[in-house]
C-alpha cells in the first residue's frame, strides 16, 4: 500500500503545456488511494479539459470561486479546501505561477489555496530553458524555499520549443515515486519493525469444538494500519479474525492457538523493535485434544485444562532492546491489576481497557484507554474510534522512544 493511501491531495494545474501529462498523474494518485481534488487556473483548461480531470477524480474539478454561469452556485471556499489538504501538488508550475507564489499575488482561485493551506505545498516547475535559467525563476525558487515549498525538480529533455534542456516537468510516475519518498522519509517510525498481535487464540477441544473468546482483532489491526502509515515495517501475528488488510508494509502471519502464536511471536520478536501484544491469548487448554467429534452424553462433561505458555511473560524476560507493550483488559481493580502485570511481565508500557467502561470491550468500533508507563504514570484517554487509539498508542511510543 502506498504511503498516499487516504490522503487528501490537492492537485493545482497552471497554463503550460506539460498540464496534458495531469491526467495520467490523477490516474496514479487515484491508484494510490489518494483522495484527489482538482484546482486549475482559468488558462489551464485550454490545456486538459476539466471534465476529464473530474471523471479520473471522481470531484468536480474547480477554477473559480463562484460558476458565474450557473445562478445558484455556491463559493468554493478557498479556505476550506487549504485545511482538506493532507499535501498540495503543484503540477505544472508555470513561471508565471511560480512568480505569483512568491510574491504573495493571489488573482485566482488556486493561488488562493495556495496561501490558505496548511500542509506542505510540492511543485514541479514545467518551463521552457531561458525561462527556467532567467534570474527571475531562481529568485522565485530560492524564496519558495525559503516558505517551506518542495521542488520536485524538473527534467532535462526536448521542450517544447524545440530546444533541449532542463525545464521539462517531471513525468507522473515521477512525481508519486518523489512525494512517497519524501512523506517516508519523514515519518517518525521509518525503518522500525513492529511486531503486532491481534485476536483470539482458539484451543481445541476436539475436530469440531474449541475455546475462544470474543475478540475481533479491531483494535491490532488498526494498530497495524497506523503504524504502517508511520513508516514501519510490520509483522502482524493474527488469530482467527475476519479482518483483511492489504498493505505492502504489513506482514500478516495468521495463527489458531496460543502455542502457534507463541512460536510466531518468538520468531520475529529478536529483529523488532517494538512489540505490541494486543491479542486475546487463551490462558488455558484443553490438556488432551479427542481425535474424534465429542458425542454428546447424559449428565455433565468435564474438560481437563492445562495453561498456555505466556507470551508477554517470555518476551519480557528476553527483552533487549525491544519496546514492549501489553494489553490489559480488566473487569475489576483495574489499575491495581494493570500495574502488577506492567511490572511482572517487565513491559515499557501496559495499554488498559475495563469491560465496564462503555464503548470499550470486544467487537466494538471503539475502545477507551488508560495507558500506564513505567515509571507508574496514569494516562487516561476518552471513548474514540479505534484507528484514532492506535495512534495514541504510537505516539506515546515514538514519545517515549525519542526521549
Amino acid at each position: 500500500m502506498s504511503v498516499l493511501s487516504g490522503k487528501n491531495i490537492i492537485l493545482g494545474i497552471t497554463a503550460g503545456i506539460a498540464a496534458y501529462k495531469t491526467a495520467f498523474l490523477v490516474r496514479l494518485l487515484v491508484k494510490a488511494d489518494a483522495n484527489v481534488r482538482i484546482v486549475m487556473t482559468p488558462a489551464a483548461k485550454e490545456f486538459v479539459t476539466p471534465l476529464t480531470l473530474s471523471t479520473l477524480s471522481k470531484n468536480e474539478v474547480l477554477s473559480a470561486f463562484v460558476n458565474e454561469e450557473d445562478e445558484n452556485a455556491q463559493w468554493n471556499n478557498h479556505v476550506e479546501l487549504g485545511l482538506w489538504a493532507d499535501l498540495f501538488v503543484i503540477a505544472p508550475a508555470t513561471a508565471n505561477t511560480l512568480s505569483k507564489m512568491a510574491n504573495g499575488t493571489c488573482d485566482n482561485l488556486l493561488l488562493a489555496v495556495y496561501l490558505s493551506a496548511k500542509c506542505p505545498v510540492y511543485y514541479a516547475p514545467a518551463m521552457d530553458l531561458d525561462m527556467y535559467k532567467h534570474p527571475t525563476t531562481k529568485n522565485s525558487f530560492d524564496a519558495l524555499e525559503t516558505f517551506g515549498n518542495i521542488q520536485i525538480p524538473a527534467a532535462h529533455g526536448e521542450l517544447a520549443s524545440g530546444l533541449t534542456g532542463k525545464g521539462r516537468m517531471a513525468e507522473p510516475e515521477e512525481i508519486v515515486a518523489f512525494l512517497e519518498k519524501d512523506i517516508l522519509k519523514k515519518l517518525p517510525l521509518r525503518g522500525k519493525q513492529v511486531l503486532i498481535t491481534a485476536g483470539p487464540t482458539y484451543e481445541a477441544i476436539d475436530p469440531v469444538r474449541f475455546i475462544g473468546n470474543h475478540s475481533s482483532g479491531k483494535m491490532g489491526y488498526a494498530i497495524a494500519s497506523e503504524a504502517s502509515a508511520l513508516g514501519a515495517n510490520v509483522v502482524l501475528v493474527s488469530g482467527p479474525v475476519a479482518l483483511h488488510l492489504s498493505n505492502g508494509r504489513i506482514q500478516i502471519v495468521r495463527v489458531t492457538s496460543a502455542q502457534e502464536m507463541y512460536s510466531a511471536v518468538h520468531e520475529h520478536f529478536s529483529t523488532c523493535d517494538i512489540a505490541i501484544l494486543s491479542a486475546a491469548v487463551a490462558d488455558y487448554r484443553p490438556a488432551k485434544i479427542a481425535s474424534q467429534k465429542i458425542k454428546k452424553k447424559e449428565g455433565t462433561l468435564t474438560i481437563q485444562l492445562e495453561k498456555t505458555q505466556d507470551i508477554l511473560k517470555s518476551l519480557g524476560e528476553i527483552k533487549e532492546r525491544q519496546f514492549l507493550v501489553g494489553f490489559a483488559l480488566e473487569t475489576e481493580n483495574e489499575l491495581e491489576n494493570a500495574k502488577t502485570k506492567l511490572e511482572k511481565k517487565n513491559l515499557d508500557l501496559i495499554v488498559l481497557n475495563s469491560l465496564n467502561d462503555k464503548g470499550a470491550g470486544f467487537k466494538t468500533d471503539t475502545n477507551k484507554i488508560t495507558l500506564i508507563d513505567r515509571d507508574n504514570k496514569v494516562m487516561p484517554f476518552p471513548v474514540k474510534p479505534k484507528k484514532e487509539v492506535a495512534n495514541d498508542i504510537l505516539q506515546h511510543i515514538i514519545e517515549q522512544l525519542h526521549a
